[in-house]
């Protein structure tokens, strides 16, 4: 259907958009500092901006969205994008740069939106499967865009850039003219400004009821997940002694792994299992690989380990549906912002928490050398996250 790969494609795009700069940001911000430190210290406030500005944007699109629609939101979303990345392309200052990231930031948030498109368009019988699929795509993205990334660079410094730009405006004009609206005119709701506040819709979506829970599993698990960007580089190269190819090989390797279980998962094994199992299933998966992954001892493992891990790849998009299944229309784009929002304060929190245990467990004065600390870590988090659902899960599969 048109409108489900528009959505695709935004989605794709979006995260395009991330691994298309990552290759290529060290170099742009060289080109107003030279020092070192000054470097690393600006990329990481360029990684983390981004994250922080979809904390605050997520919720505001999509209360938006639910009050003017889905189609108008999302496409002045890319275009914003479009024009934006045309912004940092040309960008004459570093402070300019670092406007131009927290725009795309902002318009990055179209993520809440597409979401919310495709739980309208979706019912029980596809909606884990269209949630897959937004994963699938996603993750595409981020295996994709490195490697365009370097490819574009040869073109300029700018090169990534454009190409990102000419990419989200072309996605603009096709959806123009094919994305028709899915939100209907009756489950549309007035704005109101505490659902348009990041931290009023956490609260409202964190109290105490039949669906915060879920929302709390859905942060653990979330959170867990943010080992692999964290600690993915330093374990492996420290541990094996990987190159920066061998760790983008493994990444591709793991990115295409789960895009192809997100894809193949929901059409040959959920009709069987039904969504509940299918989520504790993938959280033991997840449970168990994190820590198996901290353990390994040769790196040759490393790649049948992705393989099996890649098949709890399902977890946060049936979780996705779970929490999506029991929301009103006109309210599901003020949950899949807070959503988006819990994913933005991961991954403002996480690179601080398994960075510090990483680092923690490999000092030398530590007095005990376990690199893969983190990793289990990781696996702990998520088999306290099993341990809450659980419960709740058999309740809902008896009703």
């Amino acid at each position: 259907m048109p409108r489900i790969q528009f959505i695709l494609i935004t989605i794709f795009l979006d995260s395009l958009g991330i691994g298309l700069l990552v290759p290529v940001i060290p170099d742009i911000l060289r080109r107003f500092t030279s020092d070192a430190a000054e470097v690393s210290l600006y990329y990481g406030f360029f990684l983390s901006s981004y994250a922080a500005i979809q904390f605050f944007a997520s919720p505001i699109l999509g209360s938006l969205s639910d009050r003017f629609g889905r189609r108008p939101v999302l496409l002045m979303s890319l275009l914003g994008a479009g024009i934006d990345y045309i912004l940092m392309a040309l960008a004459p200052t570093l402070s300019v740069l670092f406007v131009g990231r927290a725009i795309s930031g902002l318009t990055g948030a179209s993520m809440t939106v597409a979401s919310s498109y495709m739980a309208d368009i979706s019912d029980d019988s596809n909606r884990s499967k269209n949630f897959g699929l937004i994963g699938a795509a996603w993750g595409s993205g981020f295996i994709i865009g490195p490697a365009l990334g370097g490819i574009f660079q040869t073109l300029g410094h700018n090169g990534p850039f454009i190409a990102a730009a000419v990419m989200n405006l072309l996605n603009f004009g096709f959806g123009y003219f094919i994305l028709p609206e899915s939100l209907a005119a009756i489950y549309r709701r007035p704005l109101s400004l505490r659902s348009m506040n990041p931290f009023a819709s956490l609260m409202k979506v964190l109290k105490p009821s039949s669906l915060s829970i879920f929302i709390w599993i859905y942060f653990l698990v979330y959170f867990a997940s943010q080992v692999h960007a964290v600690n993915w580089t330093l374990y492996t190269q420290l541990k094996f002694g990987w190159t920066a190819w061998q760790v983008g090989l493994s990444l591709a390797f793991y990115g295409v792994s789960s895009a192809a279980s997100m894809t193949l998962i929901p059409r040959y094994l959920l009709p069987y299992i039904g969504e509940y199992q299918l989520f504790l299933v993938g959280m033991i998966i997840s449970s168990l690989s994190f820590v198996l992954f901290g353990f390994i001892p040769q790196a040759w493992m490393i790649y049948p380990l992705i393989a099996v891990f890649a098949l709890s790849a399902m977890t946060i998009p049936t979780l996705q549906s779970i929490i999506s299944k029991d929301t009103l229309p006109s309210e599901q784009g003020e949950l899949q912002g807070s959503l988006v929002s819990l994913g933005s304060i991961c991954a403002v929190i996480a690179p601080f928490v398994f960075t510090q245990i990483f680092m923690t467990f490999t000092e030398s004065r530590s007095g005990y050398y376990f690199p893969g600390a983190a990793y289990v870590a990781a696996g702990g988090i998520t088999f306290l996250a099993l341990l809450f659902a659980v419960p709740h899960v058999r309740r809902r599969i008896r009703d």
